[in-house]
């Protein structure tokens, strides 16, 4: 089965929003070569000036997370409801909001709730930390985190997931899981996701490899069989080094 390819951008907490428009005024210049689904992810201040300045184009737009309620005395957070005005998509599990902000599976899996049901499609993140993979508990950790964030959904449901494998010991750190060490996570999610469901619908989601993805290191990554795309940090903030990772090279 082909799958097209995804090129996610996580902008994280940076730019403002003079900066963020910039940003994406620059990726324009992408050529795309590949055929590949765009997508990027701005601060919550800066998605409403991005979602204008991509208007017309190709590009897909993700807020960063959501919460699980539609309103209510949330201050601070953002609900599903704001975040389908402007995006298409929306991150939810990232480690960050996983070990910083306490997004447990139950949380995540509400939030999984909420989004699909406001017609958000979403890039679903898991990963094991460096103590984790070291004591050969990865396979159950991902096992945990896509089962029970993923708990009580159809495949119908799911059909535009996409699911980003980020371990995170290599996230922000400079250390990249080399391009099989990432396959082999793959695949594992791959057949996980065939134990839920079916392999029909386990061979048709996309699965996206994040974790100090760089210009010099996609090539390798992409041309592995299960990985499908990338979830980009700190270089989706550099529009050439971005397009270099957009227009990758199969090897």
């Amino acid at each position: 089965m082909t799958r097209k390819p995804f090129i996610a951008g996580n902008w994280k907490m940076h730019n403002t929003v003079q900066q963020s428009v910039a940003l994406a005024d620059a990726l324009k210049n992408a050529q795309n070569k590949n055929g590949a689904d765009i997508c990027i992810a701005p601060s919550f201040t800066s998605l409403y000036a991005v979602a204008q300045a991509i208007k017309g184009g190709s590009f897909l737009l993700a807020a960063q997370d959501c919460h699980f309620e539609d309103k209510g005395a949330f201050t601070s957070a953002v609900s599903p409801v704001q975040v389908k005005d402007i995006c298409t998509h929306v991150i939810i599990g990232h480690s960050e909001r996983r070990s910083v902000f306490g997004d447990n599976d139950e949380i995540l899996n509400k939030k999984v709730r909420a989004a699909l049901g406001h017609g958000l499609k979403i890039i679903f993140c898991i990963g094991e930390t460096l103590v984790e993979r070291e004591t050969e508990k990865t396979f159950q950790v991902l096992q945990d985190q896509l089962y029970k964030g993923l708990k009580d959904f159809t495949k119908e449901e799911l059909k535009d997931l996409v699911i980003a494998y980020e371990p995170v010991w290599a996230i922000g750190t400079g250390k990249t899981a080399t391009p099989e060490v990432a396959q082999a996570a793959h695949k594992d999610v791959r057949a996980l996701l065939a134990q839920k469901f079916d392999e029909e619908y386990a061979q048709s989601v996309r699965l996206l490899y994040g974790g100090s993805v760089k210009a010099d290191n996609v090539d390798a990554l992409m041309s592995q069989p299960d990985i499908d795309g990338v979830l980009v940090g700190g270089q989706s903030l550099e529009a050439d080094k971005f397009i270099r990772i957009i227009d990758y090279n199969m090897i």
